[in-house]
């Protein structure tokens, strides 16, 4: 949340009455106080792009007879889509959510360390060895960012796992969101650049 939890930043809130969650509240937007907004619902990406797959919104992954989320992939680990058909590649899917900025314009990924985020990529690659189709899709959840790349400089091992993951045939996407204090949906492709 590197950006987003500064002192005095304008935050919305939604009332949570779930006995089984820990607080009252789920923190859901910053409010940048210029017409912008980051999304920071961190089960929405997957909500979001589960719709939109469903409803073929994403012409890059469209037309795939099934759609299951949370398979178990590799050792110990799970990608959250597996898109199968009798007459394609299996896709494996992992999404991830986007909402650092620190050049104006410009989205970065990951925000701190993530080993997890590694793992997913040693994974994916390990499909796109096999033959399959691999995908990581970055969900820019800031509606100030026309581009995304990643933050190797917070995360050099993400970088070189994601280097290799890119030579044994992993695909990128990425797509912006709509946001506003009425909702967060899906909107378009946005470039990816990276080395």
């Amino acid at each position: 949340m590197l950006g987003l939890k500064d002192e005095g930043q304008l935050c919305w809130l939604e009332p949570n009455d779930d006995p089984k969650k820990k607080l009252k509240y789920g923190w859901r937007l910053v409010d940048h106080e210029n017409g912008n907004f980051t999304g920071v619902d961190t089960s929405l990406p997957n909500r979001a792009l589960k719709a939109a797959l469903m409803a073929g919104e994403i012409p890059e992954v469209a037309d795939y007879a099934t759609i299951r989320p949370e398979v178990k992939c590799g050792e110990n680990s799970r990608v959250d889509f597996l898109l199968t058909d009798p007459a394609k590649q299996d896709l494996w899917l992992e999404v991830k959510s986007v909402t650092l900025c620190r050049e104006p314009g410009l989205a970065e990924f990951p925000d701190s360390v993530t080993a997890r985020g590694t793992k997913h990529l040693n994974d994916l690659a390990d499909q796109a060895r096999a033959g399959h189709r691999s995908m990581l899709f970055y969900l820019v959840q800031r509606t100030d960012s026309a581009s995304v790349t990643l933050a190797d400089d917070i995360d050099p091992t993400y970088a070189e796992a994601f280097r290799k993951a890119r030579k044994a045939g992993l695909e990128v996407l990425a797509y912006d969101c709509k946001i506003t204090p009425k909702g967060v949906t899906l909107n378009a492709p946005v470039p990816f650049t990276f080395d």
